[in-house]
């Protein structure tokens, strides 16, 4: 299991996608990333309302409790992570939560358009899982 936690949820629009941005205290485990029809609740089951045309869900290898026991990631808004209005492709970002040493999102976009999962180190010792998604084929 992983010894890293999710610390921030982030969005930004580029000249030719959108980016999502996972900052994660430490290195995850693992993610992955891929479309689905809906996207559910961790552990629950329970239907995570998410806007748009397409839904990418994200599983990131993170725990869901620090060190002290405390729950690492508490989003003050779990249907909205970060502010996307006014974003060419992404609609939404939703926390689906967390379940066995690993933490959901679903992202909702305005259709199934290309994308790509990439980690970069930093800053400090913690490292970011990036979602870039394009603007069209």
């Amino acid at each position: 299991m992983s010894t890293a936690t999710l610390a921030t949820v982030r969005a930004g629009r580029h000249a030719c996608f959108d980016r999502v941005v996972f900052d994660v205290t430490g290195t995850p485990t693992s993610y992955s990333a891929h479309y689905v029809s809906n996207v559910f609740r961790a552990g629950a089951g329970h239907l995570v309302p998410i806007r748009g045309g397409a839904k990418l869900e994200i599983m990131l290898g993170v725990r869901a409790f620090n060190d002290a026991g405390h729950w690492a990631f508490q989003p003050a808004n779990d249907s909205e992570l970060a502010n996307v209005a006014g974003f060419r492709t992404v609609r939404q970002i939703a926390y689906a939560g967390d379940t066995e040493g690993a933490a959901w999102v679903g992202i909702g976009l305005r259709a199934r358009l290309p994308f790509r999962v990439f980690t970069l180190d930093g800053p400090g010792s913690g490292s970011r899982v990036v979602v870039d998604i394009a603007h069209r084929w």
